[in-house]
């Protein structure tokens, strides 16, 4: 990681550009508005469609600016599989969109330093949850942070206009009736008539994933610790194995959410998203989890990985309590070591099969066609433990009844001795 206890002494200000209108407007207002003399791009690659890198580039050629390109996916894709070990969702989807900002934000700081930029800007409004992701990483350095459109009030109109103003390169400010953030491991879509909670959205906000038809698709996900490695026999890196699953499961229809979504600062918002190896990969590790982890430790584990999937959607996986989290995680992931069968059949990616060597079960103890459970325990052995269980809630029906009839009420209760009262 680069070192960011000092402020270069410069006028040079680094803002993470994608090329679309709220990044296009803020050169010119860093400029105009702000005074620095340099504003440089930098677009960071964590999976994002060819066509995104071809208009940022574009659009820096045209506005003649300094742009840097990098290459951030095996760090992205990394941060995924831990996602996976901690079964990481948020309100019921795979997380994505939070997963990726805290990286990009990493890799625009580190290459701000290594430019002698003073500062870094961003486009977000001060409505959204990454302006809070990018701000966590960038405000753990020296460097100023600027975010013009929050900081100036700018709505979407006010942007167009602008950028008509000053015939900037951006095709009218508006690319499409959908605001649409794709990564690797997930595609958000939002904005428009997506709005309305009500509004069913068209079979055309989809890309990733095909309506489910018939048929069916086994594959088999092999884990090393909680990690997944293979994919139907063959090892592959993380990068490939997430892409590959996209391309399968997304044939089947897997992986599509529509839900109302709670944002950082209060404001609930409709959501869709398309996460196909996401949910493969999340229900094939939580599968092979409930194999090998005893009770105990699934129980526990639950409310770890909602912790953990909480500081991640609000963008602190370098928190103190995340590395404390990690602890746990890494524990149990031990023995998260196994192979689980994964149906892709109608929308739906269904665990169907799961073998580990560190398996907690017994086939034959299990089975009601064997007498005895193993280890010493016959099956006479739960008839002490039937008649304790639900003991007390038996007495406390008992108890109650007694003190609902108007003998005992009037009698203040008898003892078992038949007195009252007494030690």
């Amino acid at each position: 990681m680069t070192d960011t206890t000092s402020t270069p002494d410069s006028d040079r200000i680094a803002l993470a550009f994608s090329g679309g209108l709220d990044t296009t407007v803020c050169v010119p207002i860093l400029e105009e508005e702000y005074g620095y003399d340099e504003v440089v791009g930098v677009t960071v690659d964590v999976g994002q469609p060819e066509a995104e890198f071809d208009e940022a580039e574009a659009t820096a050629a045209a506005l003649d600016l300094e742009h840097h390109v990098i290459d951030a996916r095996e760090a992205f894709a990394e941060t995924c599989l831990d996602a996976v070990r901690a079964n990481a969702t948020y309100q019921g989807y795979p997380l994505g969109t939070a997963l990726a900002r805290p990286v990009i934000a990493q890799a625009i700081l580190d290459t701000a330093i290594e430019n002698d930029c003073s500062a870094l800007a961003h486009g977000c409004t001060g409505k959204g949850n990454d302006q809070l992701r990018f701000e966590t990483v960038w405000r753990a350095s020296d460097l100023d942070v600027i975010a013009p459109v929050r900081e100036l009030g700018l709505t979407r109109e006010a942007e167009q206009e602008y950028a008509a103003e000053r015939d900037l390169p951006v095709e009218g400010g508006d690319g499409g009736a959908w605001s649409i953030d794709t990564n690797l491991w997930s595609r958000s879509v939002e904005g428009s008539d997506l709005e309305e909670p009500s509004y069913v959205p068209p079979e055309e906000i989809y890309d990733w994933t095909q309506p489910p038809e018939g048929g069916h698709e086994l594959l088999e996900i092999e884990f090393d610790e909680g990690r997944p490695v293979a994919l139907d026999g063959e090892e592959t890196d993380a990068i490939e194995l997430i892409e590959q699953l996209n391309a399968v499961a997304g044939a089947h229809g897997v992986g599509r959410t529509d839900l109302m979504e709670d944002r950082m600062l209060g404001l609930k918002v409709r959501e869709n998203y398309e996460h196909p190896a996401a949910t493969v990969l999340l229900n094939a590790h939580e599968a092979l989890e409930d194999l090998v982890l005893t009770k105990e430790e699934r129980s526990f584990k639950k409310q770890v990985d909602h912790e953990w999937a909480e500081k991640a959607y609000e963008g602190l996986l370098a928190a103190p309590l995340v590395d404390a989290l990690d602890g746990f995680i890494d524990s149990t992931q031990e023995r998260v070591t196994g192979t689980v069968t994964i149906k892709l059949e109608g929308g739906q990616a269904r665990p169907v099969g799961r073998e580990s060597p560190y398996g907690v079960y017994s086939a034959s103890a299990a089975s009601f066609n064997t007498a005895d459970v193993g280890g010493g325990i016959e099956q006479n052995d739960a008839t002490g433990v039937a008649k304790y269980h639900g003991f007390q809630s038996r007495l406390a029906g008992e108890v109650i009844e007694n003190a609902s009839k108007p003998e005992a009420a009037a009698d203040g209760g008898v003892s078992d001795e038949g007195e009252s009262g007494g030690n």
